[in-house]
């Protein structure tokens, strides 16, 4: 067991004039399994740069335990996997990558071919693998579930459960709750440490941040209460004044002994006034330490447009093939108005056929399939690559109304200064969210998601299913967070 101090930390991007932290400074354990969580642009992937000292910064991190970054870099994937792993970790044994394979429950044979043609589950796994051979070192695992099914989920979640000496990036929340120890959260204003799993530090979260809603109404009410009686204390204390230095005609040969009298209580009443004023600041300096880490997560809307018929698309029988190759067989389900349909398969079982299949493209298929042409449908892809430009030329191009588009993604805590950057700099999250968004505004009568989960924070994911289960919009969609799609769909869709 070490520890891992970070002391004073303060770092700002080059050009920046805005602290991504200020001042941080906690003490990490390496026998925790750390979970790390935060809003979208936070800084969880730039705080574990500043780990493996990419950065300049101010303040001090020390660590006796070196620090190794997951997901690698794979520069030249055509060669064998058992290739790829000795770059990784030159001093491997075999034994010992072929047990790290079997708990992650990959077949050993794919060490002898090339790393590209494994599906991007296994290349998750096995970097894991590799990762989990440095048993010297503290891991900083970014992200890993983003190409992972279900199952594999769950997988790499006992996996990661069994080990120790780690800070795990994720946003699936039965992920967290199975395999940590410790949460990490950057708030708005700092970041803390607490024992737990997921759902034990955001219970606390919500208690906490209750109490301080509660603090603050009373605040409020105790700031305008000696508002009110500052002045009239003031107003009391000043008339007295007056009497004390000015000329009083109410004052004659039989009552001019008062003079002193009218003194003492100007001055008592002076310092009632000053006293009442310091309790005022001193509130006020309280609700200030108030609200500093609530998170803003108001209530989004859809507008959906209604069909002329319940019965929007219809499967009977279909197989979608690619050349010579099925990519699914079979498949039998319809979607009709209200339904909030999860189709669920594992990597590889046909889910982004069906997808753009209902959509609209030209894929070869056998089998019934009924569409309307009348149909308007609202897509968010997995992929983000073509996102670019700024938000006002991406509302343009996509005949979306602007300041609902903004606004929402205000909700979905984005700040001013970052509608004015350029969309392709925004982190993988954000350009989610800006999907998201976009598809809010669309006007359609079906709303269609792949993946749209993939790098967007918890409490962001918490208003979509709010804004779902609210609004009940007829929604098809593939997510491998368990917990949303437990919460969301009225059906399920096996491949």
């Amino acid at each position: 067991m070490s520890l891992i101090n970070v002391t004073n930390l303060t770092f700002a991007y080059d050009g920046s004039y805005d602290n991504i932290f200020e001042n941080v400074s906690f003490q990490i354990d390496t026998d925790w399994k750390l979970g790390f969580t935060g809003r979208n642009g936070r800084g969880k992937t730039t705080f574990l740069n500043l780990l493996l000292g990419k950065y300049e910064y101010s303040g001090s991190i020390s660590s006796k335990a070196p620090f190794e970054y997951f997901p690698y870099e794979v520069k030249n994937k055509e060669n064998n996997t058992i290739d790829v792993i000795e770059e990784i970790f030159p001093n491997y044994v075999l034994w010992e990558v072929m047990r790290e394979l079997s708990l992650l429950e990959v077949d050993e044979d794919v060490l002898y071919r090339p790393f590209s043609t494994l599906s991007n589950g296994e290349q998750t796994k096995v970097m894991l693998a590799a990762l989990f051979l440095k048993e010297n070192s503290f891991l900083l695992i970014d992200e890993p579930t983003n190409h992972l099914d279900i199952d594999a989920r769950k997988v790499v979640s006992d996996y990661l459960r069994t080990k120790h000496g780690f800070i795990l990036v994720s946003h699936d929340r039965a992920f967290l709750d199975n395999c940590i120890d410790h949460v990490l959260s950057i708030n708005k204003t700092d970041i803390e440490i607490q024992k737990g799993d997921f759902s034990s530090w955001w219970a606390n979260k919500e208690l906490q941040d209750s109490y301080e809603l509660a603090e603050n109404d009373k605040l409020k009410k105790d700031i305008k209460r000696l508002s009110e009686a500052a002045k009239r204390t003031a107003d009391w204390s000043n008339k007295a004044e007056a009497k004390k230095i000015g000329f009083d005609p109410a004052i004659t040969e039989k009552n001019i002994g008062r003079r002193p009298y009218q003194g003492a209580k100007a001055k008592k009443m002076m310092s009632r006034s000053k006293s009442i004023q310091e309790r005022q600041q001193s509130a006020i300096e309280d609700k200030s330490k108030l609200l500093k880490n609530i998170e803003s997560s108001e209530k989004l809307k859809i507008s959906q447009l209604s069909f002329h018929t319940d019965r929007l698309v219809e499967l009977e029988n279909v197989s979608v093939f690619y050349g010579d190759k099925t990519a699914c067989h079979d498949v039998t389900f319809t979607i009709e108005q209200g339904d909030r349909i999860a189709l669920t398969g594992k990597n590889g079982s046909g889910k982004s056929s069906i997808i753009k299949l209902i959509c609209g493209e030209d894929i070869n298929y056998t089998g019934t399939f009924r569409k309307s042409n009348q149909l308007r449908i609202s897509y968010v892809s997995q992929n983000t690559a073509h996102l670019y430009g700024n938000l006002k030329e991406y509302a343009t191009a996509n005949e979306i109304d602007e300041s609902l588009f903004k606004a929402i993604l205000r909700k979905l805590d984005f700040s001013r200064i970052q509608f004015e950057k350029d969309i392709s700099d925004f982190s993988g999250g954000q350009k989610k969210k800006v999907l998201i968004a976009k598809s809010l505004c669309d006007k359609a009568h079906l709303h269609i998601w792949d993946e749209p989960l993939n790098f967007i924070d918890v409490i962001s994911r918490m208003q979509i299913e709010d804004l779902l289960l609210e609004h009940q919009p007829t929604i098809f969609f593939v997510e491998h967070d368990i917990e949303f799609c437990n919460n969301i769909a009225t059906k399920i869709v096996q491949l």
